[in-house]
C-alpha cells in the first residue's frame, strides 16, 4: 500500500455518496472506492448483531481493494459497529458518522433541536453520549426518518411524496419550536430540497454533517501521513454486493448535479 492507494467509503447503499462527494470535493487528488452494500439496505431496523456482521463484510472487502483508510459513511452502521471495526482493524484509520448535534447546540437561539435518525443510531450509545454532552439544557427532540431512505434509495427524493414524507417527520419538530435539525442518516441530505420546502421561511438550519466528515479525512492523513502525492491522478471505483445494475446506480447518483 502507499500514499496514492484509495480511501474507501462505506454505506449501506446510495446514502454514503453525500460523504463520497464532500470527501472528492475536500480531497481531488484522492482515489476513492465506493462500496453501496445494497444488497441489504437498509440497516436501520436491523439487530445489532446483524449490522456489525455486515459492516466487517464491507471493510474487509474494502482493506482487500488496498484502501489506505475506510469511512464508514453510514450513521447506523457507526453505531453498531464502530468500536468493533477500529480494534479489528487497527492501525488502519477508521473515520464513522458522529451525530451532528454539538453544532446545532451551540447554535440554536430557540433551546430546542430536531434530530432525524434511523431507529437503530437513536438507540446507539454513541447518539446517548453526544446528546448528554452538548445538549445541557438544550431540549433535543428525536425521530426516526421513515421512509426516507426507501425514498431515496427508489430515486424519488424529488417527488411529492418526498415532501408528504418529510412534513410528517418534520413538523412536529416545527410544532415544538426547533431551530436546529440534524440529518443523522447519510441518505437524507438527498432530500435536502424537500426539507427546504418543508421548513421555508421558519428560520430553521438543516445541518448535513457530510462537510465535517470530509474534514476529518483530511486531518487524519495528514496526521498518519497518508495524504497522496501531488501529482497523482485519483481514481474512483464503485462496489456494491447487490446486482450490476445497482452498482451502475450508484456511479450514475455519485456524479449527479456535482
Amino acid at each position: 500500500m502507499t500514499n496514492n492507494s484509495p480511501i474507501g467509503v462505506y454505506d449501506s447503499g446510495l446514502g454514503g455518496l453525500t460523504v463520497w462527494r464532500e470527501v472528492r470535493r475536500a480531497l481531488p487528488r484522492e482515489s476513492l472506492v465506493y462500496l453501496g452494500d445494497g444488497k441489504n439496505c437498509p440497516y436501520g431496523s436491523r439487530p445489532k448483531e446483524e449490522i456489525v456482521r455486515l459492516a466487517d463484510e464491507a471493510v474487509g472487502r474494502l482493506v482487500a481493494e488496498g484502501c489506505k483508510m475506510v469511512v464508514v459513511a453510514c450513521n447506523t452502521a457507526t453505531a453498531a459497529a464502530i468500536d468493533f471495526l477500529r480494534a479489528k482493524y487497527a492501525p488502519m484509520p477508521i473515520v464513522g458518522m458522529e451525530p451532528a448535534v454539538k453544532p446545532a447546540c451551540l447554535a440554536t437561539r430557540s433551546g430546542v433541536v430536531g434530530v432525524i435518525a434511523t431507529e437503530r443510531s437513536l438507540d446507539g450509545d454513541l447518539f446517548r453520549r453526544t446528546a448528554s454532552r452538548y445538549g445541557e439544557g438544550i431540549r433535543v427532540i428525536t425521530a426516526p426518518g421513515r421512509g426516507f431512505v426507501e425514498l431515496v434509495e427508489q430515486n424519488r427524493e424529488s417527488s411529492r411524496e418526498a415532501v408528504d414524507t418529510v412534513h410528517r417527520v418534520v413538523d412536529r419538530m416545527i410544532a415544538e419550536g426547533v431551530d436546529q435539525i440534524v440529518l443523522g442518516c447519510t441518505h437524507y441530505p438527498f432530500l435536502m430540497g424537500a426539507l427546504r420546502e418543508v421548513v421555508d421561511g421558519r428560520g430553521i438550519t438543516v445541518i448535513d454533517p457530510s462537510p465535517a466528515v470530509a474534514r476529518r479525512v483530511a486531518q487524519l492523513l495528514d496526521e498518519f501521513g497518508l495524504a497522496a502525492d501531488g501529482g497523482h491522478r485519483p481514481d474512483y471505483t464503485f462496489l456494491t454486493f447487490a446486482d450490476e445494475e445497482y452498482r451502475l446506480r450508484l456511479e450514475r447518483k455519485a456524479f449527479m448535479s456535482l
